[in-house]
């Protein structure tokens, strides 16, 4: 039997290449992007560099996508 889940609202299965790519930045780039020292500066540059990426897919602005916290 085929599963089929619908509470996507909530949460929903990663692909692959973005459970690889977050599993490299928890490791390796872990630091506060509101931070100013190196690593703060690293993980700012990762959340910009997603910020115009899914701006570019969305055909926006990059100033139009806001990252807030849930929970």
């Amino acid at each position: 039997m085929k599963t089929v889940y619908f509470d996507s609202a909530a949460t929903t299965q990663l692909r692959e290449e973005v459970i690889d790519k977050m599993t490299t930045v928890m490791r390796e780039s872990y630091g506060n992007a509101s931070s100013t020292h190196g690593f703060g500066r690293t993980a700012k540059a990762i959340v910009e560099n997603a910020r115009k990426t899914i701006a570019k897919y969305l055909n926006v602005s990059a100033s139009e996508i806001v990252f807030t916290s849930g929970g």
